[in-house]
């Protein structure tokens, strides 16, 4: 998978969404995505990362607990490939719930061709 196509399968949610955050002073309301690649695992061979490895983190914030809304993020992401596993954390301060899911992916170069 691509970066872009990770992109690609976030921006099919239909939910506003941003890398890491948002801009400050962004007048958002929930449920919107924030996305990020956390860390990597690359596959190390011959002096060189041979496979890269990213551990991706989606969260959906909503303001009240939503089942369907949670279905659609799961099935983005598993008919991307995708497995994941869940979490879900009531955020005080905001007032909001935020389930994240947690794979990983292969990322793959970007088609120059395409």
């Amino acid at each position: 998978m691509t970066y872009k196509e990770v992109s690609e399968m976030i921006s099919g949610i239909g939910l506003p969404y941003a890398y890491y955050q948002f801009p400050d002073n962004t007048e958002l309301q929930p449920p919107f995505i924030c996305f990020l690649f956390s860390d990597d695992n690359d596959f190390l061979a011959d002096n060189t990362n041979y496979q890269l490895i990213r551990t991706l983190i989606v969260e959906l914030y909503t303001d009240n607990k939503d089942f369907a809304l949670e279905q659609t993020v799961e099935d983005a992401l598993s008919s991307s490939g995708l497995v994941y596993s869940r979490d879900e954390t009531y955020i005080d301060s905001e007032k909001m719930n935020m389930v994240t899911y947690t794979t990983e992916i292969l990322i793959t170069k970007e088609n120059d061709n395409a």
